[in-house]
């Protein structure tokens, strides 16, 4: 919502200058005559480095954490559910919260409410804190007069997102540990270990077995041209990010990752069961449907599903239902579509959800358990590859050195 710089006359004939949010200058006006002013300048605030744009830019650097989101949320609900007004509400929680952006955020919502702002619009400012699907469950709670409802609602929703990442990253964190360990170790060998060898045995002139020259052209080249082989990882990694930046990079990289053999159906299962999740507690909160669908596209956590979403919500802007748009999706099993096909016909489609929701949840703890199963077996193959290959690239030439010696 936009911000508007005014000038007025008050109730005892003095010009006062201030801010207001509206959507267009004539409701800002309204609203500063319902305040009793007089409007004689409305204006549009420029689009410099405000505050508020600051602010946007401190937060982006530095997210807030989720479990600050969550003791947020929770102590709002029950400050709400007491009776406390809500600037007060907010000013108790700018004091008890320890995280720096939230605690400015929280005192830019209450300069924004104290000016006449709705709390979703002054959420509204805070895009990095606040997700699209956090400001549409506080919006339908504000319009439908069931924002307790709706907070409790969005707490269960933030936990169960939490859990789920929590599960997939730390089924992750053992083997990317393993796997950098790995490779430092094969790197500090390469550069320290085979040269010593490689040097004794050209002193020797044997004829070297073939792990042993791969070694040494592999050091060679690390060696003479360590700045091409930086520069090139260096610049694969930036033209990556850069890349993963654009639209049609990060479509393409979500996409690779639901095509990997183990990775690709664990996290169709999570986005599965997010979408069933957020979609019952929408439909149950009285956000209508397409406006659900335009929340879940922009929150599903994939720009391969969500372009997924977009083309079901233009299906569904056609009258052709939710589960139809759905069964000619991509990456939407047939339990899904099947569910939401019953619910539809039912009027039942919350319990649906639910149960699509409970399913997935099993199905991503058990895939999880079966990703750290195989990881294992995985990483001593590793294991051995790197230790095999110095081992036959050192020890094969001693044996020739030692049967040298016996004759």
């Amino acid at each position: 919502m936009p911000t508007y710089t005014y000038q007025a006359i008050n109730e005892r004939g003095a010009i006062i200058t201030g801010n207001i949010e509206a959507d267009s200058p004539d409701n800002a006006a309204n609203m500063l005559a319902e305040r009793g002013y007089i409007p004689s300048k409305v204006k549009e605030k420029g689009s410099g480095f405000s505050s508020d744009r600051w602010l946007a830019i401190r937060q982006k650097m530095s997210p807030v954490k989720i479990t600050d989101l969550i003791l947020f949320t929770k102590q709002f609900r029950s400050l709400f559910k007491a009776g406390v007004p809500l600037v007060r509400a907010f000013q108790v929680l700018e004091a008890q919260t320890p995280d720096q952006a939230l605690k400015k955020a929280i005192a830019s919502m209450v300069q924004s409410i104290k000016q006449g702002s709705t709390l979703t619009a002054a959420m509204d400012k805070h895009e990095a804190i606040f997700s699209p699907l956090y400001r549409s469950m506080i919006k339908a709670g504000e319009i439908s007069g069931t924002l307790p409802e709706a907070l409790t609602r969005l707490i269960y929703i933030i936990e169960h997102e939490s859990k789920i990442k929590s599960d997939i990253k730390s089924a992750l964190q053992y083997p990317v540990i393993v796997t950098i360990a790995l490779t430092i170790a094969f790197f500090v060998l390469l550069t320290f270990v085979v040269p010593k060898f490689a040097a004794m045995f050209s002193r020797v002139g044997i004829d070297l077995p073939l792990p042993t020259k791969i070694a040494i052209h592999l050091y060679q080249f690390l060696s003479n041209y360590w700045y091409l082989f930086i520069g090139g990882v260096v610049a694969l990694i930036v033209g990556l990010k850069m890349y993963f930046k654009t639209e049609q990079g990060q479509y393409m990289k979500d996409l690779l990752i639901l095509r990997l053999p183990i990775l690709g159906p664990l996290f169709i299962k999570a986005a599965m069961s997010r979408f069933a999740s957020i979609f019952g507690i929408l439909q149950s909160s009285g956000v209508p449907v397409m406006s659900a669908m335009k929340v879940l596209s922009g929150v599903i956590g994939n720009n391969a599903i969500s372009r997924e979403f977009d083309r079901v919500r233009d299906q569904m802007q056609e009258g052709r239902g939710i589960a139809a748009p759905l069964g000619s999706a991509k990456h939407f099993p047939p339990m899904v579509v099947d569910m939401v096909a019953i619910g539809e016909e039912t009027g039942n489609i919350e319990e649906m959800l639910q149960q699509v929701t409970l399913h997935y949840d099993d199905e991503v703890g058990y895939a999880v358990k079966r990703l750290s199963d195989l990881i294992g077996p995985v990483l001593v193959v590793g294991l051995a590859a790197v230790v095999g290959f110095f081992a036959l690239a050192i020890f094969l030439p001693m044996w020739d050195l030692t049967k040298m010696a016996q004759h």
